[in-house]
């Protein structure tokens, strides 16, 4: 029995199946596939009986053996292929196989390219597998969102471009929700802008949309007597003006209101008074002449007694006896019979039940009468405080319109004092600005004045330098101009110009510093050309080694002539500095401040 090996190492091992055949830049050969998955071996394993598998293959299928199969150990198909199946040696199980180190070696080598369609990639197996798979911009691949295949590339682009189910964050409230949501998500957002149609003011959240119509007085609500009828919709500011100028229109809706109210109550009654009043006597004729009849049968019935039947009837009379009247019907008496008549017996049940009939109707008749006639009181009664309503409403009108008229005449004198003191603060602000502008002027002027020197010495100081000079570098602000300085009280007027980046030939590589003649109020006392010497330094601020240039003007230069301008084109040095010097650790900059010293000879002035 073949000794058991250990597992291999988990560095060997692999969670994927083989390479797919494609990959393969050359011929294809038998030995570098997998007798498993039919493709280029990942991580080959070679068990006993010599065919290789890739890592992931071998293990999955002993595990599935192992879990599954009750046949016992799973057999090389391989070997039965090849009908060469050998036992024990042809039974694939645990511990029974071990890494092909050599042929994972030539597989890893061999060339390959790209499967996926317009990738020009192109390398080993090995650099394919550690550099490229799974990670290729034109592998396809399906959203996990929406399942549309797209390019690996794409997938950013989509995700928060295209893709139906992506999620956004709503920019008003900040909450999550699908795209395909968004229009639903507007009509319910708690901060999606609205404007009113009132006063037309934007960006209204909707959550105090309804606080701000409660109190914006362009907004139109619909008239207080809409309910009667007046279809008008009026400004809430307008609404008392509406009512006073329609006050007569609404009374008369409110009138026709109440009239139809109290024809429909009318309306109610199952039947006029009067046509019961019609009904009650024809019932009373009916009685009376039913009485009359019963009368005439009683008379008729006196007469000699009859043998035998007489007896009989008068026996079951006696006996059963005739239905009396109901206690409730005294107006019909009962009927007196004869002992010995027979031939009205059979008649005399007969005008009793009537009767009491035609009583029980009677009354009721008259309990109509009368609650038609308390509905009629209680009507009067309704229709007489409605009256007083309308009067009390007449008088609440009249009193509304007195008070509305003087509250629009102190309403008028409170705008003409609002428009006077709103004249008053207008002018009053165009004089604070016109402070303000020459406040501010006078502020420069002082500045200027302070950093003024009239010795033809000046010392310029140039903090936050980092900042400007990438603002130099930038193009925002490429030039520098100092304060102007003096030769003397009434001598000539000068000022310094820096280019932080250089100039001309200096431009990014040196440190350009300038000379320039200003144009003063004394300028018709000096001699012209300028003929001083000038002196331009960067101070080192330890001391030790300033950078000097000096010139002396060139008397035929537009430069040095009498300004006709603001200031005469400047002339220096563009080559002052270089900028490595400035980047460098040095002691020219310190606390992010430099300063530019200039120093004009004072001879013969």
């Amino acid at each position: 029995m073949a000794t058991q090996e250990p597992s291999p190492p988990s560095s060997m091992e692999s969670n994927k199946p083989g390479f797919p055949k494609k990959i393969l830049g050359n011929k294809l050969e038998d030995k570098h596939l997998c007798n498993c998955c039919h493709n280029i071996l990942r991580r080959p394993f070679q068990a006993q009986c010599g065919h290789r598998f890739c890592s992931y293959c071998f293990n999955m299928t002993v595990s599935i053996m192992f879990f599954y199969c009750s046949n016992g150990p799973q057999k090389c198909s391989a070997c039965i292929k090849e009908d060469i199946f050998e036992d024990p040696t042809s039974l694939l199980k645990q511990g029974c196989a071990f890494p092909d180190n050599a042929v994972r070696r030539e597989v890893e080598n061999l060339s390959a390219i790209c499967i996926h369609e317009n990738c020009t990639w192109k390398g080993s197996i090995k650099e394919y597998e550690l550099s490229h798979e799974g990670k290729c911009d034109f592998m396809i691949i399906p959203c996990p969102s929406c399942k549309e295949r797209i390019r690996f590339n794409e997938q950013e682009r989509h995700n928060e471009r295209e893709c139906p189910e992506r999620t956004l964050n709503c920019k008003y409230c900040k909450e999550p929700f699908h795209f395909k949501n968004i229009k639903a998500h507007d009509e319910i957002c708690p901060k999606y802008p609205m404007i009113c149609e009132g006063c037309a003011k934007k960006k209204i959240p909707r959550e105090k949309y309804v606080d701000h119509i409660k109190f914006c007085s362009k907004f139109r609500t619909p008239c207080r007597f809409h309910v009667v009828g007046c279809d008008m919709s009026v400004e809430k500011e307008k609404i008392h003006d509406h009512e006073r100028t329609y006050a007569y229109e609404h009374l008369n809706l409110l009138l026709h209101y109440i009239m139809g109210m109290k024809v429909s109550m009318e309306g109610l009654q199952p039947q006029g008074l009067e046509v019961a009043g019609h009904k009650l006597v024809e019932l009373q004729h009916s009685l009376r002449e039913l009485e009359a009849r019963v009368s005439q049968l009683s008379t008729t019935s006196s007469g000699p007694p009859v043998q035998g039947a007489a007896a009989a009837a008068s026996s079951s009379s006696s006996s059963s006896g005739p239905p009396g009247p109901p206690a409730s019907a005294p107006l019909l008496p009962p009927p007196t019979l004869a002992p010995t008549l027979s031939v009205s017996t059979s008649f005399t049940p007969l005008p009793s039940s009537v009767g009491a009939a035609l009583e029980l109707q009677l009354h009721s008749e008259k309990t109509k009468v009368v609650e038609l006639g308390r509905r009629c009181t209680e009507l009067e009664v309704k229709s007489g405080t409605f009256e007083n309503v309308v009067c009390v409403l007449n008088r609440e009108v009249e009193r509304f319109a007195t008070t509305m008229e003087a509250s629009n005449r102190q309403h008028k004198l409170d705008q003409d004092k609002i428009e006077a003191l709103s004249n008053k603060v207008r002018q009053l602000e165009r004089t604070v600005g016109l402070k303000d502008l020459t406040v501010a002027e006078m502020e420069g002027r002082l500045r200027e004045m302070s950093a003024t020197t009239f010795d033809g010495v000046f010392v310029w100081r140039i903090s936050d330098f980092a900042k400007k000079r990438q603002d130099a570098i930038a193009g925002r602000a490429p030039a520098m101009f100092s304060p102007a300085f003096y030769t003397s009280k009434y001598g000539y007027k000068m000022c310094l110009r820096i280019y932080l980046n250089g100039d001309g030939t200096g431009r990014g590589s040196h440190l350009s510093l300038f000379f320039v003649v200003m144009r003063g109020l004394s300028d018709a006392l000096l001699k012209w050309p300028f003929n001083q010497k000038v002196t331009l330094m960067l101070l080192d601020q330890s001391n030790r080694e300033h950078i000097i240039d000096a010139f002396r003007p060139d008397v035929t230069s537009s430069s040095f002539q009498r300004p006709v301008s603001e200031m005469n084109i400047a002339s220096g040095c563009p080559l002052f500095c270089p900028l490595s010097k400035l980047d460098a650790k040095n002691s020219y900059i310190r606390d992010d401040t430099i300063f530019i010293k200039a120093i004009v000879d004072l001879t013969g002035l």
